[in-house]
């Protein structure tokens, strides 16, 4: 059964395509991430499909109502957690729950049970007294979590949950989803993350509102076109921009402290590069084929439009 189904689905604002003709479904109790930079359209597909926006053409129905017919229908069925989620700094972490148990229409028969099965599964029960605005990031992010689930929604939409959150939380964060699937929430994510992309059942690339790929995180690095030379050197900034000045018909990007070059003819290529950073007077300390991670291949079908784009990997 398909928890989400999006047919051609379209959102302008003036002349801008912030979502552009999107046509994908996610099956029920699948983490299903919706990857891209910032100003891809994640949030706006993110408020079309929770029945904030209506879109300017397209269809979608989520846990089998449409998202303008039935809007109300959807918004009994679903959590959201926005970017910034409404959590209320002068309440407690109880209160919070409490008051968005009220918004829900939570009835208060078995509300304490499931209130604390949230502080158990979230780790909030021994702050549950302290003021949401004394609480550290990742456990802002927990707390909003919960607010979110308080109603047992069937679709959790979750928009960058993460951003801004040290990697310890974010780790955390990502178990308290898994666990969720266990219960058969279907969970539909954004991310600009490309290493949390990799957690997902299936993911989507996404650029200026269009569909670049879908599929499991395997599924979609199989459509990496050429392969992938890492280059380490003591200077990798400078070595990527002698590489894109030279190796202009191939993608070149900085990825953390390495250089990544797309290419179709490794060996010739890895002459190349050595040649061209030597002339440079730069140190190769090394340049091995290795395989194309998420960001590789985003990268990689960006090229057309701006290649060797540098992306340093968050």
């Amino acid at each position: 059964m398909q928890a989400i189904q999006i047919e051609n689905l379209t959102r302008m604002f003036a002349d801008v395509r912030a979502v552009d003709e999107l046509t994908v479904t996610v099956a029920e109790g699948e983490i299903f991430g919706l990857v891209g930079p910032d100003g891809a359209g994640k949030t706006t597909t993110m408020r079309l499909l929770t029945s904030i926006l209506e879109p300017t053409s397209g269809d979608a129905w989520v846990a089998g109502h449409h998202i303008v017919r039935e809007a109300e229908r959807i918004k009994e069925k679903i959590g959201y957690m926005s970017q910034r989620f409404g959590l209320y700094t002068d309440l407690t972490v109880m209160e919070n729950i409490n008051f968005y148990a009220d918004i829900y229409g939570v009835r208060h028969k078995g509300r304490v049970e499931r209130i604390n099965e949230l502080l158990a599964f979230t780790n909030l029960s021994p702050f549950q007294k302290r003021l949401a605005g004394n609480l550290s990031g990742g456990m802002k992010q927990k707390l909003g979590l919960a607010c979110a689930l308080i109603h047992t929604p069937q679709v959790l939409f979750l928009d960058e949950p993460t951003n801004g959150v040290d990697p310890v939380s974010r780790r955390d964060f990502w178990k308290i989803l898994y666990r969720l699937l266990r219960e058969r929430v279907t969970i539909f994510v954004s991310t600009a993350y490309l290493d949390e992309a990799e957690r997902c059942s299936r993911v989507s690339l996404i650029d200026k509102g269009r569909l670049l790929a879908v599929g499991t995180p395997d599924e979609v690095k199989r459509l990496m076109a050429g392969q992938i030379l890492e280059v380490r050197s003591s200077q990798p900034r400078q070595a990527t921009a002698v590489l894109k000045k030279h190796l202009v018909d191939d993608s070149v990007g900085l990825f953390g402290d390495r250089v990544h070059v797309v290419t179709h003819d490794v060996e010739q290529r890895t002459a190349t590069i050595k040649d061209h950073l030597t002339t440079a007077h730069i140190e190769v300390m090394g340049i091995r084929q290795v395989d194309p991670s998420l960001e590789d291949v985003f990268v990689s079908m960006l090229a057309p439009e701006g290649k060797g784009e540098n992306r340093d990997r968050q």
